[in-house]
């Protein structure tokens, strides 16, 4: 369930916006990795959370331009 109130407000952003986000969330998983290269990881859930939040933008920006195209 959270997971489609986590679309449907993805959905309402400008392609900018989710550009943006992206770029955010990518930072986040690459910092995290660095992190755990010279101190221990308490949650490692945070690699498959990061993941599949970026695999979800990939998905909003996709549907976005599909539809952007299908409008011309």
């Amino acid at each position: 369930m959270e997971q489609m109130g986590f679309m449907q407000r993805m959905q309402q952003l400008s392609l900018e916006d989710l550009h943006k986000r992206l770029d955010s969330t990518r930072q986040d998983l690459f910092g995290l990795r660095v992190n755990s290269a010279s101190t221990p990881v308490k949650d490692y859930s945070q690699y498959k959370k990061l993941r599949r939040q970026i695999a979800r933008l990939l998905t909003v920006i996709k549907l976005k331009a599909i539809e952007s195209a299908n409008r011309k």
